[in-house]
């Protein structure tokens, strides 16, 4: 799936469209440069999963929990400071990455090696005139 998107505010758009295309995943890997879109877009995947708690990357604290309103758990990561592989292992992403609960993760190339076989690949690449395309 590609989509092209006019501007980072039509990402909430692509999130519905990739929450229906893949009902029975629960784990996604965001690859995008600094600026592309990977927090918003998250925030809008947050946001049709029905949580109403603020949405922020959790750059420092690596993991925020976030509770839907039917009472799902949701985690999103962001590896970004991570210096070494250790510090994944440190707080314990295996309980995460196979729990069931839905797992958003924004700096997955740090952590690669760790991810399930299963997990669904999101690239958002930024183009001209703010333009984004993710795939």
């Amino acid at each position: 799936m590609e989509v092209s998107v006019k501007s980072i505010t039509e990402l909430a758009q692509v999130a519905q469209l990739l929450l229906e295309t893949h009902k029975s995943s629960r784990l996604f890997a965001l690859y995008g440069p600094m600026g592309a879109g990977k927090t918003t877009f998250i925030k809008a995947l947050c946001k049709h999963l029905n949580i109403s708690q603020t949405v922020n990357s959790p750059t420092f604290s690596l993991v925020n929990e976030y509770t839907a309103t039917n009472g799902e758990i949701i985690y999103h990561f962001d590896f970004y400071r991570i210096k070494k592989i250790a510090e994944a292992y440190d707080i314990g992403y295996e309980e995460y990455f196979y729990s069931g609960n839905y797992c958003f993760i924004e700096w997955p190339e740090k952590i690669e090696s760790l991810l399930p076989e299963d997990y669904i690949r999101v690239e958002i690449q930024i183009e001209e005139n703010d333009r984004r395309i993710v795939f």
